[in-house]
């Protein structure tokens, strides 16, 4: 008889599961006897309930083992679900039915709309509770400073990890809690502080109370503000405070707050702000000197950090450990002059990199940057104007060992079909990729520097001015390159003169094929058109799974698009695609009634969302409907609702914004849908609840009617 793998022992087979972090194929394989059912259940570390809160019969009890439990989920999502006043049901009996059903608990994520949430919750159930997570997208409520924070360091002796990330406060609440709790805030390791939702960040008196607080961090994340015009901005001083009194830390990401918006710079701006940032060479230098643990940094300052190269020479120490690297309006961080490796080239230990707003950065300082940085597998350029294609070719060819992830945004001379064909030498290995969908130059020969001729597509230098060193860190895939002084990084060119590594199809030219392509993240600008992003270059990607696409723009004053729609079923040639982020929450339009000769955004949304029943294998969608910022609504309209119930295969579909009770029944049309929800996840979300597009009872009743069809599978 046939040995089958219902015949391991039980040690091999739970070690097997365990591994598995897909839920749905987790559902499944408890689903195969109660053999798997019994060594499934204690091997499921991690949950998300995602139930109506009401319903507390349905609270699963056979994952006792889970240790990171998500209820920020819960629905309806949003509500304060363990306030009295607010719930049809004891509070403290739901505290105590999760604390039964999930005894092991040490990391938990809560939406905590008030304090009354944390006391009631976090009180008795788990006292070895170590990781926090708190969402708020709701308006602080009105009540002394420190109150949001008091209850947590109050009931969880033992946190070690805070996460503020998603949640709304006031930079001044969290500081003086810090100081009344002096034994917890020495033991945090991680505070995670990059407040999305921030006006203005943290100022510098309030970060080096923080820093001077929790001096055993590891991870230290801050939303700041670096403007010297404002008060309290971050300077000198601040960061000095952070490198001094946190030695042991290896993640530090500070941002100014301009930069969390996540909207695309204008390509025709020069690069350099209007303001300099006050912090000096010399800080820099100590910064990095004192931080030796460092392995991931992040400074996107969003004001001038000029000549900053010979600062950014002390990360490349032999000694240093950084691995991710981002950088924001730093200028100088690689001249390029001669032959001889400087600045941000000489941290050769680097393997992600992300350059934003250099204004100075061009092609020979790419070629640097890839001959020094040798182990990328991550390279992002953003908003530098003196990029081509012609260095981003060059670069491509040198990292083609390594290089898996690619994203290129907001350069002027990198449009769509520049930037992919810029990425030919790795157009085989990449595996997640963001471009901007700027069509202006497709059909021409000159592709941002890139002629048909590809013998000019890339630079010349001498290869034996690359020093031994730099061979070890992956130079040494030249083979054969000994008796040549110099060969040409283009694919016919290498095909001539015998370098055909850098043609790993054996015919000497680079692959038509996006073979390990998986991710896929767009820009594009409001009444442009996807239709052409096939003919651009990505016309053949077999194992594209997942694509992010954000429009960005202003609808006002916009006239009606001479096409009937935005092109979402030119999608429908990747056969694999299965999740979808759909972004127009930066879209502005009129909700109401529009100008005349204006569309209003029901209108647009139909544009928007024309063809996206074309795409048969989608199963999960993201959608941030458009919105009006005058009246702070972003709702999914009659248009966009009809359109989205003609999506067969969904199965998931999150709605970031609000909809009307009677257009979500047009959903119930989607015969295998299985989770559907509306998430207010913006800032600030609205706070009337007597609209029917927030009411209680109407997410409830479309759940209730959602969740009692059958499912076919």
């Amino acid at each position: 008889m046939a040995t089958t793998i219902n015949d391991l022992p039980d040690a091999i087979l739970s070690n097997i599961i365990a591994l598995i972090s897909d839920s749905r194929t987790r559902n499944s394989i408890s689903l195969v006897s109660h053999k798997f059912l019994q060594l499934e259940r204690p091997t499921r570390t991690t949950i998300v309930l995602r139930g109506n809160a009401r319903d507390l019969f349905m609270i699963p009890r056979c994952f006792r083992s889970v240790t990171h439990l998500d209820l920020s989920l819960l629905s309806p999502w949003g509500h304060s679900l363990l306030s009295s006043s607010s719930s049809s049901y004891d509070p403290h009996l739901l505290a105590h039915r999760l604390r039964q059903a999930f005894p092991s608990v040490t990391s938990l994520t809560v939406y905590a709309r008030s304090p009354s949430v944390l006391q009631v919750l976090l009180s008795p159930q788990w006292p070895a509770l170590r990781h926090l997570k708190l969402v708020r997208w709701h308006q602080r409520p009105h009540l002394p400073v420190g109150s949001d924070f008091s209850p947590v360091f109050d009931k969880c002796p033992s946190l070690s990890t805070l996460d503020l990330s998603e949640f709304y406060y006031w930079s001044e609440d969290l500081p003086p809690v810090l100081r009344d709790y002096p034994a917890i805030s020495a033991s945090l390791t991680k505070l995670d502080l990059l407040t999305t939702s921030f006006a203005e960040g943290f100022k510098s008196l309030e970060i080096q109370d923080i820093a001077a607080a929790c001096p055993n961090l590891k991870h230290l994340l801050l939303a700041c503000v670096f403007d010297p015009r404002y008060n309290g901005f971050v300077g000198d001083e601040a960061l000095l405070s952070i490198s001094r009194n946190c030695p042991k830390l290896t993640l530090l990401h500070l941002a100014d707050t301009t930069s969390l918006s996540n909207t695309r710079g204008d390509p025709n701006e020069d690069g350099y702000s209007s303001e300099d940032a006050r912090i000096s060479r010399a800080t820099l230098v100590d910064l990095f000197s004192c931080l030796p643990l460092l392995e991931e940094l992040v400074l996107d300052v969003c004001k001038n950090v000029r000549d900053s190269g010979l600062a950014l020479e002390a990360l490349g120490s032999n000694r240093s450990k950084l691995k991710v690297l981002k950088l924001g309006q730093f200028h100088g961080v690689c001249m390029a002059i001669g032959s001889q490796l400087d600045g941000i080239a000489l941290c050769r230990g680097l393997e992600s990199l992300s350059i934003k707003n250099s204004a100075d950065l061009d092609d020979m300082g790419l070629i640097e940057i890839a001959r020094g940085c040798g182990k990328l597998t991550k390279f992002e350029v953003v908003g530098c104007k003196k990029i081509t294609g012609k260095g981003l070719r060059t670069l491509a060819s040198l990292l083609r060992k390594t290089l898996v992830e690619v994203g290129i945004s907001a350069c002027i001379n990198l449009d769509a079909a520049a930037s992919l064909k810029a990425l030919e030498p790795v157009r085989d290995r990449i595996e997640r990729l963001h471009i901007d969908c700027v069509w202006e130059n497709l059909g021409e020969e000159d592709l941002g520097g890139i002629e048909e001729d590809t013998q000019e597509g890339v630079y010349d230098f001498n290869i034996h001015e690359v020093d031994e060193e730099e061979f070890e860190n992956g130079r040494d895939e030249m083979d054969g390159m000994g008796n040549r002084k110099k060969c040409k990084y283009s694919s016919e060119a290498s095909a001539k003169a015998d370098c055909s590594y850098m043609a790993s199809n054996g015919n000497g030219f680079w692959f038509k094929t996006w073979e390990r392509l998986r991710y896929l993240s767009l820009w594009i600008g409001v009444g442009e058109l996807l239709t052409p992003l096939p003919m651009a270059g990505l016309e053949d990607c077999p194992n594209l799974e997942e694509i992010r696409i954000k429009v960005e723009g202003d609808c006002r004053g916009r006239h009606k698009p001479a096409e009937l729609a935005f092109g979402l079923s030119t999608l429908a040639r990747y056969n694999q695609l299965s999740k979808m982020q759909l972004d127009c929450g930066d879209t502005l339009g009129f909700a109401l009634t529009a100008p005349s000769g204006q569309m209003d955004l029901s209108l647009w949304e139909r544009f928007f969302l024309n063809g996206i029943g074309d795409l048969m294998s989608l199963e999960e969608l993201d959608y941030w409907p458009p919105q009006d910022r005058d009246v702070n609504q972003r709702s999914l309209t009659l248009p966009g609702a009809g359109l989205l119930g003609g999506c067969f295969a969904l199965r998931k579909l999150f709605i970031h914004g609000t909809a009307h009770e009677h257009f979500l029944t047009f959903l119930l049309r989607i015969p295998n849908l299985r989770d559907v929800q509306l998430r207010e996840d913006y800032y600030p979300a609205p706070e009337n609840d007597m609209s029917t597009e927030m009411r209680v009872d109407s997410c409830s009743r479309f759940e209730d009617a959602l969740n009692s069809r059958p499912i076919l599978d």
